[in-house]
């Protein structure tokens, strides 16, 4: 139920991404991104380095959600927005551009005009984590941003999580919020999927990852057709 006088979504959200990009609650994390901030990588010398926690982007009218792993440490830990900046988001807003989900295939900078369209994208760790591998308690320290974006984004009748960590993000975050399942929980896996509870499914897909997409794990067309089966559900 939305609370009289509450604020509109795209208010509150801003309101949720000030928070997190304050947010100082996994100390391993902090200093790992400041590291990488001020060593950075050769080919962006000439960069200031965002190094904060990245906060969600997208449509706060969303009928899907993708639900991703940690910001990359050269990619958004860099720029400052999802998936922005590297191969994986390379990978993702070209996806989405194909679906008519994105106005741009491409995505280098916070500032550059993409904008997408039914898509809302976050994370299950919004700080860049050394070798990609946040701990359970800092996956945990993030998990009430995703309560709040659960409870904001009112039109997302579809979370597609990217990886099994992503998945696994997604569950406890539907347990949390009163989901009971009762159709049964399904095992992770690329085109996985099972219903969270009357309103809202889950959908895997394997992550878009460079270790993937160059290895042919996750093909465009792979991809492509999971994206088919989320605005299916989502209608």
């Amino acid at each position: 139920m939305v609370a009289v006088n509450a604020p509109p979504v795209a208010d509150s959200l801003k309101i949720l991404s000030s928070g997190i990009i304050e947010c100082r609650r996994c100390p391993r994390l902090r200093d790992y991104c400041d590291e990488i901030g001020r060593e950075k990588r050769r080919a962006f010398v000439d960069w200031s380095y965002w190094a904060k926690p990245v906060p969600g982007f997208g449509d706060p009218k969303a009928a899907i959600w993708i639900i991703g792993l940690a910001p990359g440490a050269h990619g958004a830990n860099r720029t400052g927005r999802v998936f922005t900046g590297d191969r994986s988001g390379d990978f993702l807003f070209a996806a989405l551009h194909r679906a008519g989900m994105a106005n741009q295939p491409h995505s280098t900078h916070r500032e550059e005009g993409l904008s997408l369209r039914g898509v809302y994208i976050s994370a299950a760790a919004r700080c860049a984590p050394p070798g990609n591998k946040p701990l359970p308690i800092e996956i945990a320290n993030c998990g009430p941003f995703l309560d709040r974006e659960w409870h904001l984004l009112q039109n997302a009748r579809v979370l597609l999580a990217l990886g099994k960590i992503g998945w696994d993000a997604a569950i406890a975050l539907a347990m949390r919020n009163g989901c009971e399942f009762t159709e049964g929980k399904a095992s992770f896996g690329h085109g996985a999927q099972m219903r969270l509870n009357s309103n809202r499914w889950l959908i895997g897909s394997y992550h878009v990852s460079q270790q993937n997409t160059f290895t042919g794990k996750l093909t465009l067309v792979m991809f492509d057709k999971v994206l088919d089966r989320c605005r299916d559900l989502s209608k």
